[in-house]
């Protein structure tokens, strides 16, 4: 299995993986030109995709779908709540699913796990090819214990570093969303996401990845340092999702 980013942070997020023939998003901001361009970098199209999964309803996740769906007949999953806000559009295939119920995808079984975020019934997900399992977990105010069940033993891990509290409290957002980005169905911040990933380490952990990071009440090296510490590497030895340029492939290895 391995996995890729067409770009994460306010302005659009989309994680790419695949397995064999099998190719997934989760989420697509983008328009369908750029969705296309950006696959196109990874050497993929429209028509490789098997489904568009879902998250939450905030435009930056969901800005895309409706269209790239139209533009090639992909399925798309979500959660019953999020169909309800309405935000899809026309979908010709919309597939709903249970937050707490795995499915599979061609050679993905893919588990959704309930989130606190300020959304109606936002998911986040970890998938895996029976071998390896990657963990995608961004848009969350805070942990709750079964987050923690369900992301431990993970062999990859996408996580939000979204913003350091100093700079959001000093930066130029205004009260009511500098609450909001900080509260408990807001965004993980650096400490947050460090504290998590103390927990969930372990000796098969391949890849940790800093996502969601804001470009206004964060940086690059900010939220890597967290991160290494957590891990005890170097800041540079985390590799991040770039908004614009997104992140290339990187692989899972099984263990037989």
């Amino acid at each position: 299995m391995r996995f890729a980013s067409l770009g994460s942070g306010s302005r659009g997020n989309a994680t790419l993986i695949e397995k064999k023939s099998t190719r997934i998003l989760i989420d697509c901001g983008f328009g369908v030109k750029d969705t296309r361009g950006r696959l196109e970098r990874l050497g993929l199209s429209l028509e490789d995709l098997d489904g568009v999964l879902v998250t939450h309803e905030h435009g930056d996740h969901i800005g895309g779908v409706g269209r790239v769906a139209r533009a090639c007949g992909v399925p798309v999953y979500c959660s019953h709540g999020t169909y309800l806000t309405g935000r899809l559009g026309e979908v010709p295939d919309l597939r709903l699913i249970s937050s707490h119920k795995k499915f599979a995808i061609g050679d993905l079984e893919i588990e959704p796990v309930p989130v606190p975020h300020d959304a109606k019934e936002p998911i986040q997900y970890v998938v895996g090819d029976g071998d390896t399992r990657l963990g995608v977990l961004t848009d969350l105010g805070s942990i709750t214990p079964y987050i923690r069940q369900c992301y431990a033993r993970c062999d990859g891990l996408i996580l939000e570093t979204n913003h350091d509290p100093q700079m959001l409290q000093q930066g130029p957002y205004p009260p009511k969303l500098k609450r909001r980005v900080g509260g408990a169905y807001g965004h993980l911040s650096n400490g947050q996401a460090q504290a998590l990933l103390q927990e969930l380490q372990h000796d098969k952990l391949q890849h940790v990845v800093a996502a969601h990071i804001s470009d206004k009440n964060n940086t690059d090296y900010l939220a890597k340092e967290s991160l290494s510490r957590a891990l005890g590497c170097s800041a540079e030895d985390i590799p991040s999702i770039d908004q614009d340029e997104g992140l290339h492939w990187l692989g899972l290895r099984s263990a037989f």
